[in-house]
């Protein structure tokens, strides 16, 4: 049998849940129930808010769905890989495409960082957290991935705790197995962060930020790929080496 219901609406609330609770709906939740779905009172859908699980819920109002009232859990809290994307924005559609496909892949965190050649100078962060939300209610995620503010990527390098592991995802290096590469680094216990870089490269002051001993350099094969394609093949090898796919959490 498999372990999720994709038959049943999923739809992320901000609110506690508990068996009996009763949570309010928005006005797009509202509208999303009832004029998409067409759904009524006693219809039921999966609710999830990212901290109590996923639980069964039935739809109340009496002309409009204007609430749930939580029946019982169907599955409890995960915990995500501590992974986080850090990546220099994309423009509009590409940036949609690579959330989404982060969130798909089991990010728990998404960290933008500014370059000299980031295609895109102001980044709607508002617009990646709604992209972050609708990928885990189609995708049946119930953890949800942070999404952190626009910070140049020498900022971010100095900031970030130095226990955590860095890859870099770099279009230079040697083309040699990845898999293999990675697996020098499987007692990393403190959190890994997966640098993908604009398309148009990176400077060279900031590439020598980026050339240091004790951050590893991974090549992506002898192709060169396009940020949101990138995106999707590093996190696989990623996430079957070192995160969760096996079994295990960073």
């Amino acid at each position: 049998m498999p372990s999720h219901d994709f038959r049943a609406p999923r739809l992320f609330v901000d609110a506690p849940l508990a068996q009996d609770a009763r949570v309010p709906l928005d006005r797009d939740q509202s509208n999303y129930l009832g004029n998409v779905l067409r759904l009524g009172a006693g219809a039921e859908v999966l609710a999830f808010n990212g901290r109590d699980g996923e639980w069964q819920a039935a739809i109340e109002g009496r002309k409009r769905p204007d609430s749930l009232v939580i029946l019982q859990q169907t599955r409890p809290q995960d915990r995500l890989a501590d992974l986080t994307y850090v990546f220099a924005p994309l423009k509009h559609a590409r940036l949609d495409y690579m959330v989404q496909k982060a969130i798909e892949m089991g990010a728990a965190a998404l960290q933008p960082v500014l370059t000299r050649f980031t295609q895109a100078s102001r980044v709607n962060t508002e617009r990646m957290r709604a992209n972050v939300v609708a990928a885990a209610e189609q995708c049946g995620i119930l953890s949800i991935a942070s999404v952190a503010e626009p910070v140049p990527l020498e900022r971010f390098l100095s900031q970030r705790p130095a226990d955590r592991l860095l890859i870099f995802c770099d279009e230079a290096a040697e083309v040699q197995d990845p898999l293999q590469s990675l697996q020098g680094a499987r007692e990393a216990r403190h959190g890994i962060d997966l640098l993908i870089g604009p398309e148009g490269g990176f400077a060279e002051e900031e590439r020598a930020l980026l050339l240091q001993p004790k951050i590893l350099r991974l090549a992506l094969g002898p192709r060169i790929m396009r940020a949101d394609t990138a995106a999707v093949a590093a996190l696989a090898l990623v996430q079957a080496v070192l995160g969760d796919w096996g079994g295990k959490s960073t």
